[in-house]
């Protein structure tokens, strides 16, 4: 090797470690950390993803009218929309971007900041993206082999040639994203989608077994806090759990190495996103298994360290499961964003439970699909019925979310939300020692607890005409010693005083209703009397200012 090459190599090492170092201080948006906390910065400012991820066909100029369409009935801030690779990359080394070019260039119009998913060698666990001139080389770019010696529907993680056609194409569209996308609309990119495979556990084919035969990675030891033991192979050091662990450390390790390549290029947010299993009751891996499930979160960690969140995909209708994964993908070495869940019936009550553990966004998937749809009562859905549950919650949050995302961050935002039906009517409470009241959930902070009854009230009992559906939600963030914002519906809120403040007469300086504009709070009116003396009502989506104070 001459001289003048090495220079060459180590000048372009040295600018690419630079720019795979760039973080917070430049304009690109960055995720910051503090305290176990962690907050998007997009234009250096804490930022809330409010957002929703259009079909998996969407992503095509014809059809991005009705995208851009259905997003503004929903008051996003931020649209999740797949880049195809079979577009992208049509023919070998020849890549076309007019698609995203389109793609962010309307997105801009509409005053809309975009997530691009990349959709290459995994999408739900199927190679189904990939350009047609791989598809036609199936020996090359080769799917796994299960028990049986039969070839499934899933790419193996172990195809090197599948592998450095990926980190090419991705390398390209990082290049060309960096290049045409000065103004940052795109906030974040994902990297494959629900990555790892149904129908086997692992990949079985003759590469893949002369691997998992051989001693177990240091790394993946490290990572998974184990001992070497006898001859150190798959089996003897995690038993049982071999098949999946193998599986999760060879996804997430391809997928690191495609990821570093595009950071290295273009240092935005990565993150990857699960087909997730039940955190309660896992049963046996009959979910997709390689993705970065709660069980393999440390091996994702240490396998693909370029990626800044793991992120999963809520499709759980049981209350305390979607709340336990909301728990177990909340740590402190990791950002909770929920980049896929359901959009109808209550179910969007979620996205003030998120905000409880400090999520950086939340957006439910599908929602510019015209199809006919049916509720959970078996009725049609309407248009306004689709959007309605959605847009309750982001026209409300849209104006202050920044603000949000602040207050967060800080660890100021505490939330609750109604799980239950009320099938019947509690009696009423007592108005004037204001102890006797109704409480389903109370939120504490120092000197003050905020209680919490769910549904609709007349006065403080709640009326006969309660909704079909347990949708009531309530957000507490507290500003200083006495002031709160409260954000909510369908519930009723009562002050208490404790802590130092305990058994002291209490009083509402002031209520004030009204929203934020350009980072304030602005009042639109002032509450009092009957709309404070019998407690603070959310019957509709609002937005109160409360200062208490003692006596």
């Amino acid at each position: 090797m001459t001289r003048i090459l090495i220079i060459l190599i180590s000048i372009i090492s040295l600018h690419s470690f630079k720019t795979y170092a760039q973080k917070e201080g430049d304009k690109l948006p960055y995720l910051k950390h503090k305290n176990g906390r962690h907050a998007l910065f997009v234009d250096d400012e804490p930022y809330l993803i409010l957002g929703a991820q259009c079909n998996n066909s969407s992503a095509w100029p014809e059809t991005l009218p009705k995208v851009w369409s259905a997003m503004e009935k929903l008051h996003i801030n931020t649209l999740e929309i797949p880049i195809y690779w079979e577009q992208f990359e049509p023919q070998q080394n020849k890549y076309d971007y007019s698609v995203i070019n389109t793609i962010i260039t309307q997105a801009r119009e509409h005053n809309i900041r975009l997530v691009l998913l990349w959709f290459a060698t995994w999408k739900n666990g199927s190679n189904h993206y990939m350009p047609q001139w791989m598809k036609q080389q199936p020996d090359k770019y080769f799917n796994m082999v299960d028990k049986n010696g039969n070839t499934i529907d899933s790419p193996s993680p172990h195809a090197q040639a599948t592998l450095h056609a990926d980190i090419k194409a991705f390398s390209a569209f990082m290049e060309h994203l960096k290049a045409f996308d000065k103004q940052q609309t795109v906030i974040m990119v994902q990297v494959q989608n629900e990555p790892g495979a149904w129908g086997s556990v692992r990949d079985y084919s003759k590469l893949a077994e002369k691997i998992f035969n051989q001693p177990v990675p240091n790394k993946v030891l490290k990572a998974a806090k184990k001992s070497p033991k006898l001859n150190n192979n798959w089996t003897d050091v995690f038993g049982k759990n071999a098949d999946e662990f193998f599986q999760a450390w060879h996804v997430a390790s391809y997928i690191g190495k495609v990821a570093e390549a595009g950071k290295a290029i273009y240092p935005i947010p990565l993150y990857v996103n699960a087909a997730i299993r039940n955190p309660i009751n896992p049963g046996p891996p009959y979910y997709q298994v390689g993705g970065p499930n709660d069980n393999v979160f440390e091996l994702w960690k240490a396998a693909a360290p370029a990626v800044d969140l793991l992120a999963p995909d809520i499709y759980f209708s049981d209350p305390k499961v979607y709340l336990k994964v909301l728990e177990v993908y909340s740590r402190t070495d990791n950002p909770l964003f929920i980049p896929e869940t359901f959009w109808h019936d209550d179910y969007t009550k979620f996205f003030y439970s998120a905000l409880h553990h400090g999520a950086i966004g939340y957006a439910p998937f599908g929602l510019d699909d015209k199809r006919i749809r049916l509720g959970k009562d078996g009725t049609k859905l309407t248009e306004k019925d689709m959007y309605h549950p959605t847009a309750i919650n982001y026209k409300l949050f849209k104006p202050m979310a920044r603000t949000i995302a602040k207050l967060n961050f800080e660890g100021k935002i505490k939330t609750a939300v109604q799980l239950n039906k009320i099938d019947s009517l509690s009696p009423r409470g007592n108005a004037f020692d204001r102890v006797n009241y109704l409480t389903d959930k109370t939120l504490h902070f120092e000197n003050w607890d905020i209680d919490i009854a769910f549904g609709l009230f007349t006065r403080l009992s709640r009326t006969k005409y309660q909704p079909k559906l347990a949708d009531g939600r309530l957000l507490a963030a507290k500003l200083n010693d006495n002031q709160f914002l409260l954000a909510g519906y369908h519930s009723r809120v009562m002050f208490k005083p404790t802590g130092k403040n305990k058994g002291k007469q209490w009083q509402y300086l002031v209520v004030e209703e009204g929203h934020y504009e350009n980072g304030k709070f602005k009042p639109d009116r002032i509450l009092n009397g009957d709309q404070t003396d019998w407690g603070l009502v959310f019957d509709t989506p609002k937005l109160l200012r409360v200062t208490v104070y003692t006596r």
